[in-house]
């Protein structure tokens, strides 16, 4: 009989599949009122429209405002912060929206401050929403302090809205320096709000004119459009509400959602839509 011990033959570690990390996107602007929001909640709309799971993430902690837009407001229980301290399971604080199949929103603190949560917390919350959804777009607070610093905190890309105005291109302009120096690229362009009339004019910067400043790629330009405050009253953004005769302002929404999934579509052009009755006269007998 043999007092060799039997070999135990050595078991091979069976390879795991990747963690599936959806892309995690801060939308961001520096200067309040530009229309940062809204666009949030638009091209999330869009991008759910395209069969993609999208994650409206509000980072706007005690003044929230994402889900007002968004119609959402009265289904809220949890916020992010109880997902944070372990009150809730994240999917416990995301607000599906029934209107679009594949879009939800993981809302923000109403009654917190922004020092409620820190960095590394951010971070952490959105790799695990990243892990459920193909895109978390991330709506930033305005300015630059800990708000700011939280949101880009877990973000791998970012999309800057600004006006063409000096002071939101300004504060546009700070806004992608930090960004480059926190590592978050790259960096795309929308610019919200633009009147091709008074462009014309020489009223208002063109879109040329901002990118010169800001020098980062140009993803979309939206129009002015008096419809989006109705919209944006009513919490039912333009992107759900036009499915089928779509304005300038949405097909503009529509074509970001597209140009940001690798698609290349042509930019709208916005100035025709402005024409004076002398150049649509001349038009016609010229055509």
């Amino acid at each position: 009989m043999s007092n060799e011990t039997p070999e135990i033959p050595i078991q091979e570690e069976i390879p795991q599949p990747p963690v599936r990390m959806g892309r995690r996107i801060v939308v961001t602007s520096g200067k309040g009122g530009v229309g940062k929001t809204t666009i949030t909640a638009n091209l999330g709309m869009a991008l759910a429209r395209m069969k993609h799971s999208v994650a409206l993430v509000d980072a706007d902690f005690g003044l929230r405002n994402l889900d007002l837009l968004l119609g959402l407001e009265n289904r809220i229980v949890y916020t992010a912060v109880e997902v944070i301290s372990g009150q809730c399971r994240l999917e416990q604080a995301l607000v599906k929206d029934k209107r679009q199949q594949g879009l939800a929103l993981l809302p923000a603190a109403q009654n917190r401050t922004k020092e409620a949560v820190n960095s590394d917390q951010m971070r952490h919350l959105l790799d695990e929403v990243a892990k459920l959804y193909d895109y978390v777009l991330i709506d930033c607070p305005a300015g630059i302090e800990m708000g700011f610093q939280n949101a880009i905190a877990g973000a791998k890309e970012a999309i800057i809205v600004t006006t063409p105005e000096i002071a939101a291109v300004r504060d546009a302009d700070r806004v992608v320096g930090l960004l480059e120096a926190n590592g978050v690229k790259p960096i795309n362009l929308i610019v919200n709000r633009i009147r091709p009339n008074m462009v014309q004019a020489n009223d208002m910067m063109s879109v040329a004119d901002v990118q010169e400043i800001l020098a980062v790629s140009l993803i979309g330009v939206v129009p002015d459009d008096e419809r989006v405050i109705v919209s944006t009253n009513r919490g039912e953004p333009m992107v759900l509400i036009e499915k089928e005769s779509p304005s300038n302002t949405t097909l503009a929404i529509l074509h970001i959602a597209r140009r940001l999934t690798g698609e290349s579509v042509p930019f709208i052009d916005l100035t025709g839509q402005h024409e004076s009755l002398l150049s649509r006269i001349k038009r016609f007998f010229l055509s």
